[in-house]
């Protein structure tokens, strides 16, 4: 894949001497905007070379056989070092010479590189992993070949035996961090690592041919020598029992013997040092606006309180007498909306591609060249695992996307569910403005290969309140799906607020979990567990959906008979993920420009 940027030629004007018969001087006069995205172009090697995997996950491979030990002391300064030039570089260009895609990317690259640095205040280097990210499940997916590391060449598994080496530094510097954390009195909730504690013993085993890691030499390719193939499997069964599996239990013995007994009982970031200034910044960074915990918290009761008064509807149009909670216990029990076997969740999913690609035609008219697939979360992560989750493939479509579903604990997973989860995680959701955006050679790689939270959880969640118009939700039970994942994601800016800003505890979040949803006790203890992980990431998803429905009935109003639904999609997609307020101010000139 050829990772440089193309850049127009630099326009070169000849000065002529008046009233001079010399040669004239030829003077180079590089356009501002092709500087600019040479800059943007280093800066994306360099952010490669020091980020490998995510070279990796988006199909460049010369870093295949490398980990970054993101954690350590050396590779943070050198982070922030390059944040801060690259800063200063950019500022040094003159905005107002710039062509309007060029101060697109000028503003977006600002905003990341001003977001990054105001983060290295907050440590949380000192508490890099829980039951939601964590390296040591990350690393197990990467290495059973189910991941982004490829398994098809020689070199390919002898990267992967480097890297292998490469985790176990992370693994010894995760350990060393989290000791200064305990010193320091900044540690994760107890509850969240007892959770992850069983998933590292998982990979624990005594025979190498036991391990999720010996999967790719039982598929290794027919093609390889037999040398190889001998040569290779020894390695693997070497790497797997002295270095792998050692690491696991280093990181396991020290959970138990030492972090556990000295992890916080509270769950909420306000409780950490710094916390309440770390969340309002977390809560920034996530949704991309200056939004305050309590505004949100409050915007989520009021959603709440709407979404409620649709329900009624539904119970209406089926002919539920009762009250909603009883209607609750009625969509989480009833036999008819359960499958019996795994594997049946998982066909559905695929049965339902067809139909809901093709009816995606009346909405868009551009689509992603790459394909996806569908997949069972793996049962080793399965339990704290979300319900569904999206994996990018790469823009050469030689890796396909990957939505994986949850089939743990089919008795929380109601079919009813099925359509919106659809929408948000492939199409017209994460697959679909992921791919687009990726697949676009005219971005700059840094916009091509990064993202905003808000803009892409807020897009996946307005796709799923597309159902209708695209001619899904059809079944009232369907559309109930839709909005409970709709009311779900405002119930958690609610208690994502709740637990991080008002001191809100577990079993809190719990009790408003059950009184305000159709949610059973798997998914409810998991996505609780999950929002004390991951600070403010909740929020993402109803604040971006919000803003994209208010820019989308401000285009409706403003345009009136000219307004077109798939150019509006278009013009959102096709310059790929951004802040919020940028996205505002990106379709309001695309407007004026119809209007004139």
């Amino acid at each position: 894949m050829n990772f440089r940027i193309s850049a127009m030629l630099a326009a070169v004007l000849l000065v002529m001497a008046c009233g001079s018969n010399e040669e004239p001087a030829a003077t180079e006069v590089i356009d501002p905007g092709v500087a600019m995205n040479e800059m943007f172009e280093e800066y994306a090697n360099r952010y490669l070379e020091m980020n490998p995997m995510q070279a990796t996950f988006i199909g460049i491979n010369r870093y295949n056989d490398r980990m970054a030990n993101t954690n350590s002391p050396e590779y943070r300064a050198a982070a922030e070092a390059m944040d801060q030039e690259f800063l200063q570089r950019l500022l040094e260009f003159d905005r107002k010479q710039l062509n309007e895609h060029d101060r697109l990317s000028y503003d977006i690259f600002r905003v990341q590189r001003e977001v990054s640095l105001e983060g290295n205040q907050f440590p949380s280097h000192l508490q890099p992993i829980n039951q939601f990210y964590s390296i040591t499940n990350f690393f197990v997916q990467l290495g059973s070949g189910a991941s982004a590391h490829p398994f098809k060449t020689v070199k390919d598994y002898e990267d992967f035996l480097s890297r292998a080496d490469g985790y176990s530094v992370i693994i010894d510097q995760i350990i060393t961090n989290m000791k200064e954390g305990m010193r320091q009195g900044i540690t994760q909730p107890r509850i969240l690592m007892e959770k992850l504690q069983p998933q590292i013993d998982a990979h624990i085993v005594d025979d190498p041919k036991d391990s999720n890691f010996y999967a790719p030499v039982t598929n290794m390719p027919e093609d390889f020598s037999d040398d190889d193939r001998a040569r290779l499997t020894a390695a693997y069964e070497d790497k797997i029992m002295n270095t792998i599996i050692p690491s696991y239990q280093r990181i396991s013995n020290f959970l138990g013997d030492e972090y556990l007994a000295n992890a916080r009982e509270t769950v909420g970031l306000y409780a950490q040092p710094n916390g309440t200034a770390w969340y309002e910044y977390m809560v920034r960074m996530r949704t991309t606006t200056d939004m305050s915990p309590d505004e949100i918290h409050q915007v989520g009761l009021d959603e709440v309180a709407r979404i409620h008064g649709e329900m009624h509807s539904v119970m209406e149009e089926v002919g539920f007498e009762g009250d909603l909670k009883e209607f609750f216990e009625y969509m989480n029990s009833d036999p008819q909306f359960f499958f019996d076997e795994p594997e049946q969740l998982i066909q559905g999913y695929r049965d339902m591609s067809e139909r809901i690609n093709e009816h995606a035609k009346a909405l868009f008219e551009i689509f992603p060249k790459t394909d996806f697939e569908i997949r069972r979360v793996e049962p080793f992560r399965e339990k704290s695992a979300s319900g569904g989750s999206y994996q990018a493939g790469t823009p050469d479509g030689i890796r396909p996307g990957i939505f994986y579903a949850n089939a743990y604990d089919l008795s929380a997973r109601p079919n009813w569910a099925m359509e919106s989860l659809y929408l948000h995680e492939a199409i017209p959701g994460h697959h679909f403005q992921i791919m687009i955006q990726r697949e676009n050679e005219a971005l700059p790689n840094f916009r091509r290969f990064g993202g905003f939270t808000a803009f892409s959880e807020g897009w996946g969640l307005y796709a799923e309140s597309l159902g209708k118009e695209i001619g899904v939700y059809t079944d009232p039970y369907q559309y109930f799906g839709g909005l409970n994942a709709e009311l779900w994601r405002s119930i958690r800016l609610v208690v994502d607020t709740g637990i991080h800003s008002k001191s809100w505890s577990r079993q809190q979040v719990l009790d408003y979990m059950y009184e305000n949803s159709a949610v059973a006790e798997a998914r409810a203890v998991s996505e609780a567990e999950r929002f004390m992980a991951i600070p403010g990431q909740a929020l993402a998803y109803k604040v971006g959906q919000l803003r994209i429905r208010k820019i989308r009935n401000n285009a409706e109003e403003r345009l009136g008979n000219k307004f077109d639904v798939k150019a509006f999609h278009t013009e959102v997609l096709r310059d790929g993920a951004m802040p919020l307020s940028l996205l505002e101010a990106k379709i309001n000139r695309w407007i004026d420009a119809q209007l004139m």
